[in-house]
């Protein structure tokens, strides 16, 4: 039973990040309506629908699009575990090419190299940070650093930490503009927003009556550099939303001061990001670990600089 549970699974994941069930059943060796029952049969389980399924296309429900992430991390959980008892006292070795977000990276990855370095002195390593969605696969890299809502895609995704956001201006601002009460009050503030198209493409995102919802604040001053936008808050030129992990200690020392706290959107995530594989290169395993683990520790967050 345990078995057949598994092979589910690995069949729904196969069909979502190939596209279809013919694609699927090419992979495995195995009739498409093989691979059709072992959906039907999980479903049933579940007692929910995944997939849409169309002669054209797979659509994932949205209980589908949560499940797909709970069993890509399962199932790549599994994979490091044998890879772990299988490698024995291999070393790792080669070169890992890691991407990451340019104000986060700086400030939560590139301080971690130095130790994961020296505890590997057979690996490489070069640290590419970039606020552009760096396609992983095609440009040769081994592991992104994401934060925030991922889109559906065929890469694996584990989750290392909260990502939470707030708004935030200083005290001059606030004492100047007065403070919003409800999201609807930004429509007249100075709102600081990011101009890329990659970043916060829906808006702000607030929690109203239950339900997340997102607006598109507008105000003079944009920029395509969280940190300048972090710098201009400070400065008193307006509002912005920004993750905790960048403003908390601001907020802690007064510079800040967090409104629409009542209104704040669930967190997100903090996920590293990989390529389906088989057999993940034990560098990359062991980059991924570290990282979860150190972000798992409840004093990290807690202790980084300003």
């Amino acid at each position: 039973m345990a078995v057949a549970r598994l092979k589910q699974i690995e069949t729904f994941v196969a069909a979502t990040t190939k596209g279809s069930l013919s694609a699927a059943a090419r992979a495995e060796g195995v009739a498409p309506a093989v691979v059709g029952r072992r959906i039907d049969a999980l479903e049933e389980r579940l007692g929910v629908k995944l997939l849409v399924r169309t002669t054209r296309r797979l659509t994932l429900t949205h209980e589908g699009s949560a499940f797909l992430e709970s069993a890509q991390r399962v199932l790549a959980d599994l994979a490091n575990a044998e890879a772990s008892v299988g490698a024995g006292g291999v070393k790792a070795s080669g070169h890992l090419r890691i991407t990451a977000p340019a104000g986060f990276g700086r400030r939560h990855v590139a301080p971690l190299v130095p130790a994961f370095i020296a505890a590997h002195p057979d690996v490489s390593l070069s640290l590419n940070l970039s606020d552009r969605v760096v396609d992983i696969v095609n440009e040769g890299y081994d592991c992104a650093i994401r934060v925030g809502d991922l889109p559906d895609s065929s890469l694996v995704s584990v989750r290392l930490a909260d990502n939470r956001r707030l708004c935030v201006a200083s005290p001059a601002y606030l004492a100047r503009a007065g403070t919003p009460r409800v999201p609807g009050d930004l429509a007249r503030h100075e709102c600081l927003t990011l101009s890329s198209e990659a970043s916060q493409s829906r808006g702000w995102a607030f929690t109203v009556d239950g339900a997340v919802t997102h607006l598109r604040p507008r105000g003079r001053l944009d920029c395509s550099d969280g940190q300048a936008l972090h710098e201009w808050c400070i400065a008193g030129l307006g509002i912005a939303w920004r993750s905790t992990w960048e403003v908390e200690r601001d907020v802690a020392a007064g510079r800040l001061i967090a409104v629409l706290e009542d209104y704040a959107a669930p967190p997100n995530g903090v996920h590293a990001v990989f390529a389906q594989r088989r057999h993940l290169p034990l560098r990359v395993r062991l980059w991924i670990d570290y990282v979860k683990h150190t972000y798992g520790d409840a004093g990290y967050w807690g202790t980084r600089p300003a």
